[in-house]
């Protein structure tokens, strides 16, 4: 007899058709109009058994005025959602993700990959958090002013106003979220924070040192004190570029010694819908990695012939593949089900309450 499916939570994912013309999926920055929540996004994220994702909305990078685009992108939301509210629930709590999973629909996070809509203005926290955002991720690759990116060469800690808007995100009772973080800040954030801080999407810097992983210290830390780590489905994983299913196994393997079992989730930072056409999307590829390169905001890692998934774990089979690879490895039905969805609900729980 098969294994019942677990509780699925993706802590860092889309919640879209990828599947866009050539035109525009080359493009560094996605438009609102560029959303494509549309039956096979619903169809497939069920058939996948998952039960919840946080999606990025908002500024993240590009030239457009931070806090209206923002704002703007939280509208497109709301509206997906009323459209789609037979099939999609928003998550203002952990007992919301339970409740979607009870009512047969999906869980839609609001998150932020960059904090800079907040401006100099800390009462935008509270507005963002009004709005339904649980997720604010502080930086991007790049520095900003609230602290440095993982591409950032200073390696500096939180600024001033970073360590005032660490502390008001604990007011408010959203995640801070130090994926893509530089070192310093990500260890600066999670001993400063008064509430448990969170790596939604990342890998392991002892297995692939490269930038946008975490090192061990970085992990443990956030670990200790309450917190949660991520493990994305990206080319960081390994030197290559070109990481397998079994290598999101080792990461997470690793990450498990580090951390232990309960701190340990998912983040892919990617959809369930599977790209169609590899041949034509890795010509638009190209063009997105060095349009990218050009705005100063790519990673270590990133290449033209590098996918940002893994091959062989997308589509609507990658959680189950997942599983199966974990239990091959010897892991216990339990441990598997707090890994896939169950730690990041009791994190969200001790953050955002029932």
């Amino acid at each position: 007899m098969s294994t019942p499916t677990p509780l699925i939570v993706n802590a860092l994912g889309e919640l879209q058709n990828p599947n866009a013309s050539s035109e525009t999926a080359g493009s560094l920055v996605q438009s609102s109009s560029d959303i494509r929540v549309d039956a096979r996004t619903i169809a497939d994220a069920r058939a996948s058994g998952l039960t919840a994702v946080t999606i990025t909305l908002g500024y993240t990078l590009g030239d457009m005025e931070p806090y209206p685009h923002t704002l703007a992108e939280i509208g497109v939301w709301d509206r997906i959602l009323q459209e789609h509210r037979a099939d999609l629930r928003q998550v203002r709590t952990a007992g919301d993700i339970l409740r979607a999973r009870e009512e047969g629909r999906i869980g839609v996070v609001y998150g932020f990959q960059n904090a800079v809509a907040v401006g100099q203005d800390l009462d935008r926290v509270g507005e963002f958090a009004r709005l339904g955002v649980r997720v604010v991720q502080l930086t991007y690759n790049q520095a900003n002013h609230i602290g440095d990116g993982s591409m950032a060469a200073g390696n500096r800690g939180l600024t001033p106003f970073g360590r005032e808007l660490v502390e008001r995100l604990g007011e408010h009772h959203l995640m801070v979220d130090l994926s893509h973080s530089g070192e310093n800040t990500c260890l600066e954030a999670a001993r400063s924070a008064t509430a448990p801080v969170s790596i939604n999407h990342t890998g392991c810097r002892a297995l692939c040192d490269l930038p946008r992983n975490k090192t061990d210290e970085e992990l443990r830390l956030v670990a200790e004190r309450g917190g949660f780590v991520g493990i994305y489905f990206m080319p960081f994983l390994t030197a290559s570029g070109h990481p397998t299913a079994d290598d999101v196994v080792e990461h997470l393997v690793h990450a498990v010694n580090v951390c232990g079992e309960d701190a340990v989730g998912i983040g892919t930072d990617g959809p369930v819908t599977a790209i169609d056409d590899l041949d034509v999307y890795r010509s638009a590829l190209a063009e997105h990695v060095a349009e990218r390169r050009r705005a100063g905001v790519g990673a270590a890692g990133e290449r033209a012939d590098t996918f940002p998934f893994v091959v062989d774990l997308r589509g609507v089979d990658q959680f189950r593949t997942l599983i199966r690879l974990l239990e091959r490895r010897g892991w216990s039905e339990e441990r598997i089900a707090r890994v896939m969805g169950g730690n990041f609900v009791r994190y969200a729980e001790r953050i955002w309450g029932n």
